[in-house]
């Protein structure tokens, strides 16, 4: 797997919400940026296994991806947040993602992995971002592909 496209592809993904009119639209990066502009989703850390089967057939990557919302208004942006994370819904960010697997037989990602799945989310809580304080999260993804390509 290419990483960099990988991650590319799950903020591509990720961008697909559809968020409560007045909000405006999340933006995404398959990066940490250096700024942001709320909310935002990014993919962050990650972890890879190698040789998850014989002959570098497969790798398994787990992606720490953030989300962060404006916080002008703490019960508002906490609301926002929680519709992004729900788990279906027009602003389901799981659901959004998910849907980037394509079609039973063909691979995650418009072909640059063989399977992806939104595990679970955690850190629920303030983060500062640049010197700014956001509500946020982050959402787990398993991705497993190729380990030679």
């Amino acid at each position: 797997m290419q990483i960099s496209q990988v991650r590319d592809a799950i903020a591509t993904a990720a961008a697909a919400v559809v968020l409560p009119d007045g909000i405006g639209k999340l933006t995404s990066s398959g990066f940490t940026p250096d700024s942001i502009v709320a909310p935002h989703f990014f993919v962050a850390e990650y972890t890879q296994d190698y040789d998850k089967a014989m002959r570098r057939s497969l790798d398994e990557l787990e992606f720490t991806c953030r989300v962060l919302v404006s916080r002008a208004d703490d019960r508002a942006s906490q609301r926002i947040l929680d519709s992004m994370l729900s788990g279906s819904g027009t602003a389901s960010l799981k659901q959004a993602i998910e849907t980037a697997r394509g079609a039973p037989g063909e691979y995650a990602l418009g072909g640059l992995a063989h399977d992806l799945h939104v595990t679970r989310v955690q850190g629920y809580r303030w983060y500062e971002h640049e010197g700014t304080q956001y509500v946020g999260a982050e959402l787990m993804i398993t991705v497993i592909g190729e380990g030679s390509s």
